[in-house]
């Protein structure tokens, strides 16, 4: 019998994973012939993860987790689509998920491309792309306007990366009543986290429904 983990229970064990990861003891579990057998008949993950499709942030690895444990949804960008929205309620709806996971890194090519598409007579990027990372521009200009720069090198594009993840969060919550039902009735959390390619780790930026005062809640965040 498959017992739905609360949304700390959750959190603490991506987090217990990521630490095995960092600390090169990873277990790698769930990854055997047993338990592809196991889940044949249907599905039960522990949380729901949307996060960058870059090569480097692989949930499962970083997270020392397997087959069955998180419903994963990858773009670049961390993006709220359509389709990732869709994908995201169907884990919450009908498997119960209790915690989605928003990932961002460091060295994130959709955001550098955004940094640089703030500026009048940047190159332009192939139209489906540029469709994909315009909604991170915002972010770059409000951090340009926040820090009273007047130029594209004077922004910080792992700030930029931090402000796109709490508005990747505030997005599924206005996009989805059934995410923001959810939180609201206790059922669903969100955690933001930024994943560190040098070390492995995962930095918790803002989080709405977990109570955890440890993760600034994104509602302080966005004051």
């Amino acid at each position: 019998m498959t017992t739905t983990l609360t949304p700390v229970q959750a959190w603490t064990k991506l987090i217990e994973g990521n630490q095995r990861f960092i600390a090169g003891t990873s277990q790698h579990p769930n990854q055997d012939a047993h338990r592809r057998a196991e889940l044949a008949n249907g599905q039960h993950p522990f949380a729901a993860f949307l996060g960058c499709s870059d090569s480097r942030v692989a949930a499962e690895t970083l997270f020392d987790v397997g087959l069955g444990d998180l419903f994963t949804t990858r773009n670049a960008g961390h993006m709220v689509t359509e389709s990732a929205v869709a994908s995201i309620e169907y884990a919450v709806a009908l498997l119960d998920v209790p915690l989605l996971i928003v990932l961002a890194h460091d060295q994130c090519g959709a955001v550098a491309a955004a940094v640089r598409g703030t500026t009048i007579d940047a190159d332009p990027l192939p139209p489906k792309i540029w469709k994909l990372v315009a909604p991170i521009v915002p972010a770059a200009r409000r951090v340009l306007r926040e820090h009273g720069g007047t130029s594209v090198a004077e922004i910080d594009p792992e700030e930029v990366g931090r402000e796109h993840l709490r508005g990747t969060i505030m997005e599924l919550m206005r996009s989805s009543s059934i995410l923001s039902d959810a939180v609201a009735e206790g059922r669903l959390a969100i955690v933001g986290a930024k994943y560190r390619l040098t070390d492995g780790k995962t930095v918790p930026i803002a989080q709405v429904g977990l109570t955890d005062p440890s993760i600034p809640s994104l509602s302080k965040e966005q004051k």
